[in-house]
């Protein structure tokens, strides 16, 4: 947090410079934090029944951990002066360790010995949050008094590690904050019995990568704590979201003592989402990028504490890093501590927080188109050069299936050629002019847009032009078939096309590797088992008429040959008619599917049906049932195949589990 008297209107240089790399205007009316702890703040951290701490070691390096239970564990004791008591860690908890480093075990009946820190007091921070109503109030002074009282375990575990932290702290700067990314969750008092798992400083040798154990605890977490310092003050805040959201970037061993081995050690990172723009502890980390980090696991009350550098990534940066995000906070772990049952609570999952955007995974792990990847340019950038891609027709296929069509042209005064894909790659669009509204702090009726940039990704459901024709950027057609879901595909089902200004969406890049291509004829002595789920059937649209011409090329007749394909498809009752215009459009597609209907009855869509029995006549192309295990194997018909899979996560795992590991497959998600 800012000193409030320090600098004109309460800001620091850091949050100065952070709302200029930002271009946040920094606001007129000051900095909102309050000095000292008012009745009000003191209130509202006295029914909270958590509270993250933090405060610096003796290298100067922050840490943070999380104390508390139950309410009432922290509360106002004098003006200004705020009481904490609570069971902690004392062999591996480095705030408790920093704070209470004079505190020794008391002697028989005699009270614990007391830590009175030179100079008025020792640096730290909190925020205290209440997980049920979602509240949460951060705090900044110092460590007046402390005392450190034994508590046994229970005969549990290290039981000589408990113990009872009582301490005073001195509180100069209180700011309420927004509920925003706090999951809601029910907290219950727990007695530890803590044990160190894994630490990157138990020796001189000792690797600094990460154990499967912290991996798990962090693929699980949906809330961090960290703490910084700006040199004056300590700020410690809150980060959560989905399960996830905290991602891995590296984890190459490398030990402490020689980096010559060429690993990078552990690095995590986690995107910044839209909040109050204050940017107090990105201001801090800004001016010192030293932090600490406290990844609790609410179920079985383990915890991971880390610290380490940032590096504050924003616009290209970030996205080239983590795509659909704007800012990233990456951090280079320094020292790590892994401890089971270390935390005095555990809680119970209630309710997301509605502002959870989806997670935003790296963009090594699969991202946005190619082009922008290779370019580590930002979705917004895109909008300054390349292609445009204008709405020209729309298509209803089922009540929820539409086919849209684009022309492409270069955008601005550029006449050069538009770029092409290649059959069964992904087009991403940014529709953010039309539908990003501009930040606001809190957003009730539609949380969900606060972090949503609006770029989104299909895949492209027609086979490119012949390359000549890019020279004529007019004639150039794209055309995605798509499912109703959310804001963007509302948009396109509800543009009028013949309004006086077209729907002009600007052309990020083409994406898809060359794994999900399939090959056929000569190309490849492997029979394709492509197999869909609902609009998965779109990578294939693209392809089919290349594959067939391929076979035909293979046999050496100027007739259409059937490729060494088949096709398993899983498809709603309700979107039968998405096959029926698939197959009226790729007529030789037909023999070659096994098409799996669920939901509804037989008379559900008879109108569908009829138009499907029509074309595919009396072959036993139709089931009524899910897709089972000797569907997917009798595909292969005793040769040789490789699998291609596009569909929803929960279908690709049951695919993926009763292929095993002895059957060449690759995926094709809906998450790009």
């Amino acid at each position: 947090m800012a000193t409030l008297h320090e600098h004109s209107n309460g800001w620091h240089p850091g949050e100065l410079a952070m709302h200029r790399l930002l271009k946040v205007p920094t606001s007129s009316h000051g900095n909102p934090t309050n000095a000292g702890l008012s009745s009000a703040h003191g209130y509202r951290v006295s029914i909270s029944s958590l509270a993250a701490f933090g405060t610096l070691d003796a290298q100067g390096r922050p840490w943070t951990t999380v104390w508390g239970g139950e309410r009432g564990f922290a509360r106002p004791v004098a003006q200004n002066i705020l009481g904490v008591q609570s069971l902690v860690d004392r062999a591996h908890d480095p705030v408790a360790q920093a704070l209470l480093s004079g505190a020794g075990e008391s002697d028989g009946d005699a009270a614990p010995p007391i830590v009175r820190p030179a100079d008025g007091g020792k640096m730290m921070s909190g925020l205290s949050f209440d997980l049920e109503t979602r509240d949460r109030v951060k705090l900044a002074g110092k460590m007046v008094v402390g005392s450190l009282e034994l508590r046994l375990a229970d005969g549990r575990g290290d039981s000589s590690s408990v113990g009872e932290a009582q301490i005073g702290m001195l509180v100069q700067e209180a700011l309420g904050n927004c509920p925003k990314y706090i999951n809601k969750k029910d907290v219950v008092l727990h007695l530890p019995a803590p044990r160190l798992l894994w630490s990157s400083s138990s020796s001189s040798s000792s690797p600094l990568a990460l154990p499967a154990e912290a991996l798990t605890l962090i693929e699980k977490a949906d809330m961090l704590f960290l703490s910084s310092t700006n040199g004056t003050t300590m700020d410690t805040n809150h980060r959560g979201g989905p399960a996830g959201f905290i991602r891995v970037v590296s984890n190459s061993p490398i030990t402490t003592e020689d980096s010559s081995n060429g690993g990078s050690g552990i690095v995590i990172a986690y995107p910044e989402f839209s909040g109050n723009r204050l940017y107090q502890s990105l201001g801090n980390l800004h001016v010192n990028p030293r932090i600490g980090v406290c990844i609790p696991d609410y179920d079985t009350s383990d915890v991971l504490y880390l610290t380490g550098e940032t590096q504050l990534l924003v616009g290209a940066q970030a996205a080239a890093l983590m795509p659909h995000t704007k800012l990233v906070v990456k951090i280079a772990v320094r020292e790590a501590r892994l401890v089971r049952d270390g935390l005095p609570f555990r809680a119970q999952a209630e309710e997301p927080s509605p502002y959870n955007p989806p997670v935003r995974r790296l963009a090594t792990e699969g991202g946005l188109a190619a082009s922008l990847l290779d370019t580590g340019a930002t979705a917004s950038e895109a909008r300054e050069g390349g292609a445009v891609a204008t709405l020209v027709c729309r298509e209803v296929i089922t009540p929820n299936i539409n086919r849209f069509t684009f022309t492409l042209a270069s955008s601005g005064t550029s006449k050069q050629p538009v770029a092409l894909w290649q059959p069964g790659q992904h087009v991403t669009l940014d529709f953010g002019a039309e539908l990003d509204h501009g930040w606001s702090h809190m957003r009730n009726d539609d949380p969900q847009s606060l972090n949503d940039d609006f770029v989104r990704t299909f895949t492209v459901s027609n086979t490119p032009p012949p390359p000549s024709s890019a020279s004529n950027p007019q004639n150039t057609e794209l055309q995605i078939t798509a499912r109703r879901h959310g804001p963007v595909t509302r948009l396109l089902w509800t543009h009028q096309l013949r309004a006086a200004a077209p729907l002009e969406i600007p052309v990020v890049g083409f994406g898809g590797g060359e794994g999900f291509r399939i090959s056929s004829g000569s190309s490849s002595n492997k029979k394709a088992v492509f197999v869909a789920g609902g609009v998965g059937i779109t990578p294939l649209l693209a392809q089919a008429p290349g594959l067939f011409l391929s076979a035909a090329a293979a046999s050496g007749s100027n007739t259409s040959q059937p490729p060494a394909l088949s096709l398993l498809w899983s498809l709603r009752a309700a979107d039968l008619g998405l096959a029926v215009d698939t197959f009226r459009r790729l007529p030789g597609l037909a023999p070659l599917t096994r098409l799996f209907v669920t939901g509804g009855d037989k008379e559900e869509d008879e109108t569908a049906a009829a138009a499907l029995h029509e074309i595919i006549g009396e072959k036993q192309v139709v089931s009524r049932r899910r897709m089972a295990r000797s569907d997917l194997l009798g595909a292969k018909a005793g040769v040789q195949a490789k699998f291609y899979v596009c569909a929803g996560p929960e279908m690709t795992g049951v695919v993926l589990a009763w292929l095993g590991d002895g059957e060449e497959v690759v995926t094709e998600s809906f998450n790009y």
